[in-house]
C-alpha cells in the first residue's frame, strides 16, 4: 500500500467517524423516543388539609406541596425549587414558597416573585371531586 493511499483511507475513516459522532446525538434530539408516560394520578381526602395550610407529599416520586388557600382553593406545584433543586417550604402567612437554599420566593400562582430561580415552579392540575382531591 502506498503512502499517499494509505493516508487517505485514514482521512476517509476519521471523517466517516466524525461525522457519525456529530449526526447520531442530533439525530437523537431530532426524533426523540416517545415512550408512553404513566399519568398516575394522586387521590386524597379534602379533608386532610385544612383552609390555609399547606401538606406536603410524594407524586411521581416528586416532591410536591399541595396548598388550601381560600380564595385560590386546591393548588399543587413541585417543591423542587428551578434554581438548583432545593426543596421549597410554603409560608402560610405570606402565601409564598420560599427556597431556604438561596432565598428564591415564588408567589401563589408558583411565579418567581424575587431570588436566582430562573423559572416558575411546576404546576400539577387539581379537581375536587366531592371529598376527595384529585391531583394529575
Amino acid at each position: 500500500m502506498k503512502r499517499r493511499k494509505f493516508l487517505k483511507t485514514l482521512l476517509a475513516f476519521f471523517s466517516t467517524a466524525t461525522l457519525v459522532t456529530i449526526a447520531y446525538p442530533a439525530v437523537r434530539f431530532l426524533s426523540p423516543l416517545k415512550k408512553k408516560i404513566e399519568s398516575k394520578k394522586l387521590v386524597i381526602n379534602r379533608n386532610e388539609i385544612a383552609a390555609g395550610t399547606a401538606k406536603n407529599m410524594i407524586y411521581q416520586n416528586e416532591p410536591i406541596v399541595v396548598v388550601h388557600d381560600l380564595t385560590a382553593g386546591f393548588l399543587a406545584f413541585s417543591r423542587v425549587c428551578t434554581h438548583l433543586g432545593c426543596l421549597v417550604n410554603y409560608n402560610g402567612e405570606e402565601k409564598r414558597f420560599i427556597c431556604p437554599c438561596h432565598a428564591a420566593n415564588f408567589n401563589l400562582e408558583g411565579n418567581v416573585i424575587s431570588g436566582p430561580a430562573p423559572k416558575p415552579l411546576v404546576r400539577y392540575p387539581v379537581l375536587v371531586k366531592g371529598e376527595n382531591i384529585v391531583i394529575g
